[in-house]
């Protein structure tokens, strides 16, 4: 099974690293504008999430698309073809997480495509809150990590 990006929102502290290193890995710019990870920060439990595209098998963002440009690669991460792209945004409004952006100074929409399988934010990331791993392991962990931020988004939505 491929390799996912996983997180560990209690070793968040918030430093916005992520959020940098993916910026000018991808637009040689640090501007959180132009990042695809955005962190939440939910003051009332403490906690904070980085959070980036969940690369969903049956990707709306994919289905969506008109030309084709956006696409599953041979590694089942959803990624752009910019040479297909029409700049139509579809993608951005089929995203059900917000997790596709748009540059108005490149004229082109952006997301978390892995780094080519070398993720900058999780090589940078000093405390350890985002992982590179096989699903399969510490998957106890990971379904007790899903179901903390669930009751959090609910509370959050509830207020």
């Amino acid at each position: 099974m491929p390799k996912q990006l996983t997180l560990k929102p209690e070793k968040c502290v918030n430093c916005q690293t992520c959020v940098m290193v993916c910026s000018f890995q991808h637009f040689q710019k640090f501007a959180p504008t132009l990042s695809a990870v955005t962190v939440y920060d939910y003051e009332q439990e403490v906690v904070t999430v980085p959070v980036m595209c969940l690369q969903c098998d049956d990707a709306f963002c994919v289905n969506i698309c008109p030309t084709g440009a956006m696409h599953h690669n041979a590694a089942g991460v959803a990624e752009v073809n910019y040479k297909r792209c029409i700049g139509c945004k579809l993608c951005m409004q089929a995203c059900p997480f917000g997790n596709i952006g748009y540059s108005h100074s490149e004229g082109k929409i952006f997301k978390c495509d892995l780094c080519g399988g070398d993720p900058m934010c999780v090589k940078h990331c000093a405390a350890g809150a985002l992982l590179f791993e096989d699903p399969a392991e510490d998957s106890e962990r990971r379904r007790a990590v899903a179901d903390k931020l669930k009751d959090t988004l609910a509370e959050e939505v509830a207020a």
